[in-house]
C-alpha cells in the first residue's frame, strides 16, 4: 500500500508540464526557487507550490540556505516508477504476444478448413 501511495505521488508530480520542466532543469544541477522561477514568469508562490508537490513525491529535495531555498533532483522515486512501468510493459507484451499467437493459429485453422473459393474464370457451363 505504501508503494502504491509513493507511485501515486510520483505520477502526480510528473503529470504537470511545469513540474516536468523543473525536473529537467534540476537534471542539469541544483537551483534556487528564484532561479527556477526566472525563465517561467511565474510568481515565487506558484513555483513554491510546484516544488512542494515535487518534494511530496520525493523527486526534489530542498534545503534552506540563508534566505533562499536550494533544490536538487532526487531520481530514486523515478527508479521505482520505471520498475513499475517495466513490469507492466513486460506483462502486457507477453499477453499481447499470446493473443497474437492465438489469432494466428485460429486464422490458419479457419483458412485451412474453409473450402476453396470458386474459380472466377471458370464457366459454370459444361
Amino acid at each position: 500500500m505504501v508503494q502504491q501511495e509513493t507511485l501515486d505521488r510520483v505520477f502526480a508530480g510528473l503529470a504537470d508540464p511545469t513540474r516536468r520542466d523543473i525536473l529537467i532543469r534540476l537534471g542539469t544541477g541544483p537551483a534556487t526557487i528564484s532561479e527556477l522561477t526566472e525563465p517561467t514568469g511565474m510568481s515565487l508562490t506558484g513555483m513554491r507550490k510546484h516544488v512542494r508537490a515535487l518534494e511530496d513525491a520525493g523527486l526534489v529535495v530542498t534545503q534552506k540556505v540563508g534566505r533562499s531555498r536550494h533544490c536538487r533532483l532526487n531520481p530514486a522515486p523515478l527508479d521505482a516508477a520505471m520498475a513499475w512501468i517495466s513490469f507492466y510493459r513486460r506483462l502486457w507484451a507477453r499477453r499481447l504476444d499470446g493473443l497474437d499467437a492465438y489469432l494466428t493459429l485460429t486464422t490458419e485453422d479457419r483458412d485451412h478448413d474453409a473450402p476453396d473459393p470458386p474459380d472466377p474464370t471458370a464457366s459454370g457451363h459444361a
